[in-house]
């Protein structure tokens, strides 16, 4: 599996951006794509997840309201789009996969595959 995640720049706060992450390499009719941040000095952290087949979406209560995570299954392409963005939205964000439909979506643990990150910097 390949994940390539692109999208990641510089924004003021209050501004907006959308991540993509383009997926290849096995048939992504199951499973569950995340999204997770990780802050200098800080750990990986969750922010968003989608389940491939039904849609489901989680969210960290960072996100809720001003993230939306989406799927175009036809590209395999996973967004998320973040609005609102706020200097402590500040990370490398990477796009995960999880083959696996079951068990716990939000540890980073449970993901199989990982794209190689784009960094977003929000300025105050």
């Amino acid at each position: 599996v390949q994940l390539q995640a692109s999208g990641g720049g510089l924004v003021q706060a209050g501004g907006s951006l959308r991540l993509s992450c383009a997926a290849s390499g096995r048939t992504f009719s199951s499973g569950v794509m995340g999204w997770f941040r990780q802050a200098p000095g800080k750990e990986r952290e969750f922010v968003a997840a989608i389940s491939w087949s039904s849609g489901t979406v989680y969210y960290a209560d960072a996100a809720k309201g001003r993230f939306t995570i989406s799927t175009d299954n036809a590209k395999n392409t996973v967004y998320l789009q973040m609005n609102n963005l706020k200097p402590e939205d500040t990370a490398v964000y990477y796009c995960a996969d999880k083959p696996n439909p079951f068990g716990n979506k939000y540890n980073a643990r449970s993901y199989s595959y990982w794209g190689a990150g784009t960094l977003v910097t929000v300025s105050s």
